[in-house]
């Protein structure tokens, strides 16, 4: 007898329909064959789920078993086959009745006991059953709230291998797990910018980089408070929309990192350390798995002492940096991971941190610092829009209370942050652009248009600055963001000298 289950798998953030195939046999010699492209945790599955049966009171009879993956022609990994292929071929000995099976997804790795475990990605699969039509979707408890997150769709979590069998036969009964999406919110952070003392400039920075989704760099001596002010980048962020935190959810869900959170509400923060390899940044692999610019998307990634990463690692980062998109490529597939984040990088000015620095001396040659500089390309640089100098917070900053601040505080700052997103919202709505840092083209010259006075002055600090296409249109869009900031509609020229001066390594390579 043949028994057929429909079950899925991950591709990229996404997954596709996979139908298992089960052929049970009593001619020949005992056997079982698994075909379809099939991995090793896939090919194991035979140890596990067999021993899952006995453990759970089903005896199968010897017999040449005969499992296809289908579609064959792709491989299939992990292991949320095994509930499947546990069932599918109860069915197909008979012990269970194969209509009673059509139309159910169900996802889970077994135990040697015939408990059901979670297995990552299963809220892709989830959005995937719904798509299909499923009646339903058996997932371990654990992955319950995961699941229940996608609308429209039943979900039961039974907690072993003998309770979905008997559920699915109408034996017994499961009450479908209810969970009601939290809705993303500004949560409570334990940071606050009102702790930070002094650093005005870069608290401006920071608040134009989060009003139009700019990058940022911080240049500044040790101990200046370039740690400390990115650690506090997401707390001036406006919270996720339910259709964001999909996005990144499903990207922590492939990337097992979700736990028990069914949602992620929160607005990622990433800081890999600088021995982070060229995959563990990008992503990819044998298996390719999101990396931390993926895990980033809608949030932070924020990478300390920059010249320290290695150079290959930092340069697959420019794609990812203009496209919002990782592309991994493979002999036979070529795969994507949404990567639209916030690059928040810093650096010492110098070897020894102490450029430009009063109260120390640098102690670096001409040629070490050229060294120490040339450790950044200049294309990876140019897709950095602001460029700030931290310098050392003074006594008299360090001595001030930090009670009775107001203005620069987290909760001031998002309300200012979350106001000029609304307009750009507004303005672009029904474009694939979502905030400024997107501009380009014919959306550039619509919405950064310029008076006379400001295409003059423009245009002599383009020649004066030695300014690439590139610095160009990124001046463009923070003005543009300062405008908004204002509720200006239109660029004028303090905007755009405002602008330029939030490019201090463009002003470095003239002096």
């Amino acid at each position: 007898m043949i028994a057929r289950l429909a079950c899925g798998s991950l591709y990229g953030v996404d997954a596709y329909r996979v139908d298992i195939e089960v052929d049970f046999s009593r001619r020949g010699i005992p056997a079982f064959v698994m075909v379809g492209l099939a991995e090793g945790a896939v090919r194991e599955a035979r140890e596990r789920v067999s021993s899952a049966l006995r453990a759970s009171g089903f005896r199968i009879p010897p017999a040449r078993i005969t499992v296809n993956l289908a579609p064959a022609d792709r491989r299939k990994a992990g292991s949320a086959y095994d509930l499947p292929l546990a069932i599918g071929l109860l069915a197909a000995c008979g012990i269970v009745a194969p209509e009673k099976i059509q139309g159910w997804m169900p996802v889970g790795e077994l135990s040697l006991n015939g408990e059901i475990r979670p297995v990552p990605g299963v809220l892709p699969l989830a959005l995937l059953a719904r798509a299909e039509g499923a009646r339903g979707m058996l997932v371990a408890p654990e992955a319950g709230d995961e699941a229940a997150v996608v609308k429209g769709l039943a979900v039961y979590t039974p907690r072993t291998l003998g309770e979905a069998v008997a559920f699915l036969a109408g034996e017994s009964e499961l009450a479908p797990r209810v969970c009601t999406p939290p809705r993303p919110e500004t949560a409570a952070y334990a940071r606050d910018f009102s702790e930070v003392k002094g650093q005005e400039h870069a608290k401006r920075a920071i608040e134009i980089a989060a009003a139009g989704a700019h990058n940022l760099l911080f240049i500044g001596p040790p101990g200046s408070g370039k740690t400390m002010l990115a650690q506090r980048i997401p707390t001036v962020l406006p919270p996720l929309s339910f259709d964001e935190a999909l996005e990144v959810t499903k990207i922590y869900s492939v990337a097992g990192l979700l736990g028990s959170r069914g949602l992620m509400t929160g607005r990622p923060f990433r800081s890999p350390h600088h021995t982070v390899s060229d995959i563990a940044l990008i992503g990819g692999g044998a298996l390719p798995r999101p990396g931390e610019v993926c895990l980033a998307h809608r949030g932070v990634l924020f990478l300390d002492e920059l010249p320290e990463f290695r150079r290959s690692a930092l340069e697959v980062l420019r794609q990812p940096l203009e496209d919002g998109m990782v592309t991994i490529s493979r002999v036979a597939r070529a795969l994507s991971y949404p990567a639209d984040c916030m690059l928040v990088a810093a650096m010492n000015p110098c070897p020894c941190g102490y450029r430009g620095d009063s109260r120390h001396a640098c102690t670096c040659s001409p040629a070490a610092l050229d060294r120490y500089r040339a450790k950044l390309s200049g294309p990876l640089l140019d897709r950095i829009d602001l460029h700030v100098e931290v310098p050392a917070v003074p006594r008299e900053d360090l001595q001030a209370p930090v009670s009775g601040r107001t203005g620069t505080d987290s909760a001031s700052m998002r309300e200012r942050v979350a106001r000029a997103r609304a307009i750009q919202t507004r303005r672009y709505a029904g474009t694939p652009c979502r905030a400024n840092s997107a501009l380009s083209g014919a959306m550039l010259d619509q919405y950064c248009a310029l008076d006379a006075e400001s295409r003059e002055f423009i245009g002599l600090a383009s020649d004066r600055l030695g300014l690439s296409a590139r610095a160009y249109t990124r001046i463009l869009r923070i003005a543009r963001t300062i405008a908004d900031m204002e509720e200006s509609p239109s660029i004028r020229l303090p905007h755009l000298a405002e602008a330029v001066n939030c490019r201090v390594l463009d002003r470095e390579n003239q002096t």
